[in-house]
């Protein structure tokens, strides 16, 4: 079950609702009101960047710059 981020077109109150289906009404936790716009998650946005890989480079020790810091 995703999680939706709204804002309250009327109070501008930010929440969070759990959805189960499309059809389900949303409604301010604030105010009460059905006004409300989907906002992009942090989560679901992408920035472009290629992801890193969860390996260290070679040749380190595990210090600072020398592998497993992530500083590279």
């Amino acid at each position: 079950m995703p999680i939706y981020e709204y804002l309250c077109d009327d109070c501008d109150t930010r929440f969070e609702k759990i959805v189960i289906n499309k059809q389900q009404e949303i409604a301010c936790p604030k105010c009460a009101s059905k006004k409300a716009s989907i906002q992009l998650s942090v989560f679901a946005t992408a920035n472009g960047a290629s992801a890193k890989s969860s390996t260290p480079p070679s040749g380190g020790g595990g210090s600072c710059c020398g592998g497993g810091c992530g500083c590279n």
